[in-house]
């Protein structure tokens, strides 16, 4: 078999390369940036250079081919990059040697050798605040784009632009190790480490971006693959099991998430029979034994029991959705956040019925939300209320972040009578 770039028309061999281009820079950004920021102790360095052997391969891939060992071959010239500006750079030159000693001498590994959760581990420092660290990082480890972060956060692209910089600047300038920590640290880390990896995994089973396809399942499996590593460090940890857990259970649904024709499927849509039950039975376990435990659970346990009743029912109308309102409750006590109470109003209208349920969605401040007004607009639907329904509906149209959900709402809208 011939490797793209080699024997195939001009304009079938440039769409070969390119696709390869798109799944290597899927399958190696992260750990490619990792790597780098590892060996040269530099954010900007290891990003710019990984941009740099990316740019490298879109020019050499379609005349040489792609080569057998791509990650191997963009980290060697992202090396080389990084090195040959160092030694430019007149005034680096003391950590122009340090990286050249960190590239040939094999530094001690600790726990887990993974230089992706080592990257995490960095840019979860409590040096930084909780919002930076976790926008570092899906920006860094995630690969997510500076847009895509501001919309996970609901803020200007600007704004987290700067909050980025400084953060990368902070850990720069204070010397912060590109390590995993001591066991010792590790509890003053992982809360940061764990809202990044969920938020990583979100972006998967649900992209933000407009541009890129609905469900980015190189996402969801490194965000699973990274949050076992930590369970690893740390297997006593309820919340890390939880959040396992969590992903799995959701993981399992991923492929009944996009029709064929690239709409969104709810959770009341979709066919179960194509669930994942080896995963849902892992999660389950994991629940489970939480539930043994008799700790009290925390955020991300609770999330997983609530998709534990989703995932053991075997058709939505057999759902215990008190059992689900009732998880909600014990949330909402330890995080009273507007898109908690959202997401528990929609269970409420499964058991009180949709007017009870508008009555809580009404007033939480998440009018740049557009789950909030897809959310009000079916329970307008319910109520018979079309016309505030249908403006509710192109309100969340307007605010969703890709093509999948926003088909689902546009067709959800034109079957409202009237029109």
């Amino acid at each position: 078999m011939q490797p793209p770039g080699r024997g195939a028309a001009p304009a079938e061999r440039m769409t070969d390369v390119g696709e390869a281009i798109t799944r290597v820079h899927r399958a190696e950004w992260a750990r490619l940036v990792a790597t780098l920021a590892r060996r040269f102790s530099d954010l900007d360095v290891a990003e710019e250079m990984a941009a740099e052997a990316f740019a490298t391969a879109v020019e050499r891939w379609p005349v040489d081919g792609v080569p057998p060992n791509p990650g191997g071959w963009l980290t060697t010239t992202a090396h080389r990059k990084a090195v040959d500006r160092l030694r430019r750079e007149v005034k680096r030159e003391e950590k122009h040697q340090e990286a050249l000693m960190l590239a040939d001498v094999p530094e001690p590994l600790g726990a887990i050798d993974d230089d992706r959760l080592r990257l995490v581990f960095t840019c979860c420092h409590p040096a930084l605040a909780m919002e930076v660290r976790v926008a570092l990082t899906l920006r860094m480890v995630g690969g997510l784009t500076v847009a895509e972060i501001a919309r996970a956060f609901l803020v200007q692209e600007a704004a987290m632009s700067r909050r980025i910089t400084r953060a990368k600047t902070k850990i720069k300038d204070a010397r912060i190790p590109y390590r995993v920590p001591s066991r010792e640290d590790l509890p003053g880390r992982v809360g940061g480490v764990l809202a990044v990896l969920y938020l990583i995994f979100n972006e998967g089973y649900l992209s933000s971006d407009p541009d890129k396809e609905a469900v980015r399942g190189e996402l969801t499996a490194e965000a699973i693959r990274l949050t076992r590593l930590v369970r690893e460090l740390m297997p006593a940890d309820g919340e890390v099991a939880g959040l396992l857990a969590l992903m799995l259970l959701t993981e399992a649904r991923r492929t009944a998430r996009v029709s064929a024709s690239g709409e969104l499927v709810v959770l009341g849509e979709q066919d179960r029979g194509s669930w994942d039950r080896a995963l849902i039975a892992e999660g389950h376990a994991l629940v489970r034994a939480r539930l043994r435990s008799g700790q009290p659970p925390g955020r991300y346990q609770i999330l997983a029991a609530i998709n534990a009743v989703h995932t053991d029912a075997r058709d939505v109308r057999d759902t215990d959705w008190s059992q689900v309102v009732a998880l909600y409750d014990q949330l909402v006590r330890l995080d009273p956040s507007p898109i908690v109470r959202l997401n528990r109003a929609i269970a409420v209208a499964e058991l009180d019925g949709p007017q009870v349920a508008l009555a809580q969605v009404d007033g939480l401040p998440l009018e740049g939300y557009h789950a909030f007004h897809a959310t009000r607009a079916d329970l307008l639907r319910r109520l018979g209320r079309g016309e505030q329904a249908r403006a509710a509906y192109d309100r969340a149209i307007e605010l969703a972040g890709n093509t999948a959900e926003t088909a689902y709402l546009r067709r959800r809208r034109d079957q409202l009578p009237g029109r």
